[in-house]
């Protein structure tokens, strides 16, 4: 889990070669004596981050055209610079156009290249939340970047609950949000579950060593297994797995490529990030327009429960839309066909107006 390739977010598995993207610039930010939520402190918490384009700056020298996108748990920022996200999104002519837009994708603390577990603090890494996540991406921006205003935050699974919180804790940065694939509520039920399982299969396993092992553990087998699992949707894993004997080897083959890439502390952190997100107490305090997209056949965040057409409602300038199963889309792994669901983000940023 050291780059874009593998994640623990199931939304990562079945990535692509990066796009070669004109204008890529990657770097890393130290944040000095990172104080984290629970109370410990870093005294250099790196993030790296990659962006497309420049920034521009009005007559008052605010930036107008910079978008945040966050990447789902256990992704990073590269996610985005493959060829079917990227093309469709910053290609020339596109929503998110390079040439126009400044566009920022940092990878979360303990994810990618930014300051994690596996660089060698292992279990003794800081506990890090949701919250800090957001800080730490806020510093980049300001303080790293030179950002002072965002035209747009979207971000994927974690990523969407990142922009919920953005929305409620930098009540003016942004002019509009679009959180994909996430709720704006506590994580529980299934979702806790199998969260939850991983987690136990880690701390619970002989061969963890309080996080000093010197191979990684076989709970991560089991890791492996249950984000598989938790990704993709019922019909394509029938398509691609139509027998038992199928079903084994393509499950085997994606287990035993994302077991060589993973790192069971590295996991296991990002996993119980979430253990600070509850969004829900401070809905009615996000000014900037908002547009919630789900997918039907997303099995973590199901539409069923409800929450997000209950939830919405407190928000002032907020609408959900909930994507219908089709030929297009792919359960949890449906954002990155980004030319299906693009549409929707051009509407978002044609209808809100630059603050």
């Amino acid at each position: 889990m050291q780059d874009s390739r593998p994640a623990t977010d199931p939304q990562a598995h079945g990535a692509g070669t990066a796009a070669p993207l004109p204008g890529l610039v990657e770097g890393d930010f130290s944040l000095n004596n990172f104080q984290f939520t629970g109370g410990e402190t870093l005294p250099a918490l790196r993030i790296h981050y990659r962006t497309l384009g420049q920034p521009r700056r009005d007559e008052r020298g605010k930036v107008r055209n910079a978008v945040l996108i966050l990447h789902g748990t256990g992704g990073s920022g590269a996610r985005f610079t493959e060829p079917e996200f990227a093309a469709d999104l910053f290609g020339r002519g596109q929503p998110l156009d390079a040439s126009r837009y400044f566009v920022v994708l940092p990878d979360g603390i303990g994810h990618g290249q930014s300051s994690k577990p596996s660089d060698g603090a292992h279990a003794r890494f800081p506990r890090f939340g949701y919250r800090d996540m957001v800080a730490a991406q806020y510093r980049l921006l300001t303080n790293g970047l030179q950002v002072d205003h965002l035209r747009l935050v979207m971000g994927t699974s974690m990523g969407g609950m990142h922009t919920w919180l953005w929305g409620e804790t930098y009540l003016d940065f942004m002019d509009a949000l679009l959180p994909l694939l996430s709720l704006p509520a506590q994580i529980c039920g299934r979702n806790r579950v199998w969260r939850r399982i991983i987690s136990d299969a880690i701390r619970n396993d002989p061969e963890w060593h309080g996080g000093e092992y010197r191979l990684q553990p076989p709970s991560l087998r089991t890791a492996a297994q249950i984000l598989f699992l938790m990704s993709s949707n019922p019909l394509l894993r029938l398509k691609d797995m139509p027998t038992l004997a199928a079903s084994d080897t393509v499950l085997d083959t994606a287990v035993n490529t994302a077991i060589q890439q993973y790192d069971a502390n590295d996991m296991l952190y990002q996993i119980e990030a979430s253990w600070d997100y509850d969004p829900g107490p401070d809905l009615g305090k996000i000014r900037a327009p908002l547009l919630a997209l789900n997918w039907a056949d997303d099995l973590i965040n199901p539409p069923e429960l409800g929450i997000v057409e209950r939830e919405i409602q407190r928000v002032p300038q907020a609408r959900a839309v909930l994507i219908p199963f089709s030929a297009h889309t792919r359960g949890h792994e449906s954002p990155q066909n980004a030319a299906a669901w693009k549409p929707h983000l051009l509407q978002l940023l044609d209808s809100a107006p630059y603050r």
